[in-house]
């Protein structure tokens, strides 16, 4: 049976569903009593979840990366949703498809990849063409070029999001360097080069099986350093590509992130550099501005919460278009259960009865909620 998704929880909903485990934390109320603290995700976004009671039964039999299935109580706490969980099991991977759980590009990944590939072909280059054939003929490099995100969560967070960002890249580059190669004498050759190297580190600096993170790799040395090491790697196995080139690939990886402030330890110092790390920001952030437009879409008004990356909210514009209407989400009086009748035949916390909210505010279920949720803002 299919279970609600992260989007399409509704406020003062009960809902039974299958999540992934993105963090986990073990806390302690001012009783002294543990709580729970999770993010739980699916492939439509993410969501706080706490649970306040039964918490030493199930806190041991599961851990991050894992598959939950609880049932669960969402309201707005700061309007920004966030779920109370009265049960919660482990679930086995044969009870989950997949496909609901990890976030993905709407593009086809293989289609993709074909174009890019014919870009390369492209090249009047051969010392670069052969190199980047090199690079996506590797097997442990192709494969996981294919479906590694371009960032844990600022932009392009799901599966294949590197080959989508890398791809927008090129296809950006195409169109403005016509622009400015007649007075700036820029190289299409060495700019394609630069938007596919500059963060091939980050198929090593990411872990992306389930949930995405950091390999020790990643946190110990970070995708630019990787990137330069793969890079020469690479060129042992071409004796004779220009050293010129070489330096130039090489100051590209380096200086993308535009900025010292940024990790970059050189900056731009020439056209194809700069127009790199330009095409890059631009993209990142126009794919960050629009992910962050589409999260928490049950949260009321027409701004976003406040994104450190992007040191801004950004308006809902759909919202915003639409009018007033369109910029509140409905709220049911009461809570209607989404659940399934069958919770397990052995659940990991015993079933008990769940008091139905009420939407008196003095009512049994609100006063407990409350306390709970104090104890922990405490």
């Amino acid at each position: 049976m299919k279970t609600p998704s992260i989007r399409d929880l509704q406020p003062n909903e009960l809902a039974t569903a299958y999540f992934l485990v993105q963090s986990k934390e073990v806390r302690q109320k001012r009783t002294g009593e543990p709580y729970l603290s999770l993010i739980l995700a699916d492939r439509t976004g993410e969501i706080d979840a706490k649970m306040w009671d039964n918490v030493a039964e199930v806190m041991d039999t599961f851990d991050k990366d894992d598959f939950v299935k609880v049932k669960a109580l969402m309201q707005l706490y700061n309007n920004r949703p966030q779920l109370t969980l009265h049960k919660l099991r482990r679930a086995q991977d044969h009870e989950i498809d997949f496909s609901d759980f990890f976030a993905a590009s709407l593009r086809d990944p293989e289609e993709m990849w074909q174009e890019l590939r014919a870009m390369i072909s492209g090249l009047d280059n051969q010392h670069i063409r052969a190199l980047l054939d090199s690079f996506l003929d590797d097997p442990e490099i192709g494969p996981r070029f294919k479906i590694a995100p371009a960032a844990k969560t600022i932009h392009h967070a799901f599966r294949s999001g590197l080959l989508e960002h890398v791809l927008s890249l090129a296809n950006l580059a195409k169109r403005v360097v016509p622009h400015y190669e007649v007075h700036y004498n820029l190289d299409f050759n060495l700019v394609l080069a630069g938007v596919i190297l500059h963060d091939i580190g980050k198929i090593h600096e990411l872990t992306y099986d389930r949930g995405f993170g950091y390999s020790t790799e990643g946190q110990l040395i970070g995708h630019i350093p990787i990137a330069f090491r793969m890079l020469n790697d690479k060129l042992r196995e071409f004796p004779g590509f220009p050293g010129e080139f070489r330096s130039m690939l090489e100051h590209m990886i380096l200086s993308h992130h535009g900025q010292l402030d940024f990790g970059s330890p050189k900056v731009p110092m020439f056209p194809e550099a700069l127009l790199l790390h330009y095409l890059d920001d631009l993209d990142s952030k126009m794919e960050a501005m629009r992910a962050l437009s589409e999260q928490d879409p049950q949260a009321e008004g027409l701004f976003t919460r406040y994104s450190p990356s992007l040191e801004r909210v950004v308006l809902r514009k759909s919202r915003f278009l639409n009018g007033p209407a369109a910029a509140s989400s409905p709220v049911s009086s009461t809570a209607k259960s989404t659940s399934d009748d069958h919770w397990d035949a052995t659940p990991a916390v015993p079933a008990k009865p769940t008091p139905k909210p009420s939407p008196a505010s003095n009512s049994l279920f609100a006063e407990r909620l409350k306390l709970a949720i104090s104890d922990e803002r405490k």
